[in-house]
This record gives structure tokens, C-alpha cells and sequence, in this order.
């Protein structure tokens, strides 16, 4: 029942992680449409403090109760697969995220800057999209290794 606990806690945790770096992402880009920078930096002002109040926390939950799961579980991390790859890609998204959130605060200030133009963040927020898939994709891998086991 414990395994089960912590297990339950680590979907959860994945789902309020997954959740918000994918809907980030979607705003941005749903800001990025109307070409306004005001509203951009408004846009990624909501992604900095959804990462400090959804992502990083839930990154904690996924980090502790992911191991407490496995231990539990009788799981060799680094020994089982599916867990390793898992780990993995979790942590090679984190890797490319650690680009990313520096990112983040110079396109939310640019953008707030009084006179700026679409054209002036543009190239910032090129990047940006680059960099956010970048880090999206392995996290969305890892819960798909971690589902459906594989590697074995």
C-alpha cells in the first residue's frame, strides 16, 4: 500500500509538471499571435511563476516520491530500463530547462521595455520555442518510458 501511495503521488506530480510546461508553452505561443510585446511579456510573466509554483515544486514530488517508489517497490533504479531512461530524459530535460528559465526573464523584461517592437523580440522568442521544445519533448519521452516500460 505504500509503494501504492508513492506511486500515486509521483503521477500526480507528473501530471501538475507536464501540465504546466506544456500549457506555458501553449500561452506563449498564443500570445505570440497577436505580435503585441506587452502582452508576450505578460504571457512569460505567467510561465515564470507558474515554473515557481507548479513546476519546481512538482519536480521535488517527482525526484522524492519516484525514488521512495522504487525503493519500495524493490526497483533497481539505474538497473531497470524503463526507470534509468526514465531518469534520463527527466533529467536532460531539466538540463535544457536550466537554458531556458534564464531565457525567460530577459524576453519577459524586453518585452515590458516602454517602445519596444515586435521585430526587437522576435529573434528572443525564436529561441526560445527552440529551446522549450527542446525540453519538452524528453519530459514527455520519459513518462512514455516510464508507462509503457520500455526498455524492459
Amino acid at each position: 500500500m505504500v509503494y501504492l501511495l508513492f506511486k500515486l503521488l509521483h503521477v500526480v506530480a507528473l501530471v501538475l509538471f507536464l501540465g504546466n510546461i506544456t500549457i506555458g508553452v501553449f500561452w506563449v505561443r498564443h500570445a505570440a499571435r497577436h505580435r503585441s510585446p506587452p502582452r508576450l511579456a505578460d504571457a512569460m510573466a505567467g510561465v515564470i511563476r507558474g515554473d515557481r509554483v507548479f513546476t519546481l515544486p512538482a519536480v521535488m514530488v517527482i525526484i522524492a516520491s519516484g525514488g521512495l517508489a522504487a525503493w519500495q517497490g524493490g526497483w533497481p533504479v539505474l538497473r531497470t530500463g524503463w526507470i534509468a531512461w526514465g531518469v534520463g530524459l527527466f533529467v536532460l530535460s531539466g538540463l535544457v530547462f536550466a537554458a531556458l528559465a534564464p531565457l525567460q526573464h530577459r524576453l519577459r523584461v524586453l518585452a515590458a521595455r516602454e517602445g519596444i517592437g515586435w521585430e526587437d523580440c522576435a529573434p528572443l522568442l525564436r529561441r526560445w520555442n527552440r529551446i522549450g521544445i527542446a525540453s519538452l519533448l524528453p519530459a514527455w519521452l520519459a513518462l512514455a518510458a516510464m508507462v509503457l516500460k520500455v526498455p524492459a
